[in-house]
């Protein structure tokens, strides 16, 4: 499952480098599929929309850091653990059940971001939701 910021955050920041995927942005920054991974140009998601891996994306929170779901593998594939948890000062970041996956799930979406592998079909609702806020 992908992992959340909750609003016990004190935008301190610890979370932000460590991100393999780039998937923690500040409150009120705009994201991007390209930011941290391989991605880049027009893209074909699991969903099967097709969108500028360049396109900026409202935040999904203002107050605070956030993770955007779709680009969150919990650092599989690179770590052990999810790094934005392990340095989080005040153990605010989460996991989310509100998407939840499975461990190769989490490493189909690494190699979709990172290593030009097709979208896994069964992450769809993961994208969806996440430009559904944007």
């Amino acid at each position: 499952m992908a992992i959340r910021i909750t609003d016990d955050c004190i935008n301190c920041g610890a979370c932000e480098p460590e991100c393999p995927n780039n998937a923690i942005y500040e409150g009120g920054v705009q994201w991007r599929y390209k930011d941290g991974t391989h991605l880049s140009g027009q893209i074909l998601l699991p969903n099967g929309l097709s969108l500028d891996a360049e396109a900026a994306h409202p935040p999904i929170a203002t107050e605070y850091y956030y993770i955007v779901p779709s680009k969150c593998t919990e650092c599989t594939g690179f770590h052990e653990e999810p790094q934005c948890a392990a340095v989080c000062p005040v153990d605010c970041c989460l996991p989310d059940p509100d998407h939840v996956e499975t461990p190769a799930q989490l490493l189909a979406k690494k190699a979709f971001l990172h290593d030009n592998q097709p979208p896994a079909p069964d992450i769809i609702q993961v994208y969806l939701e996440d430009l559904e806020r944007a």
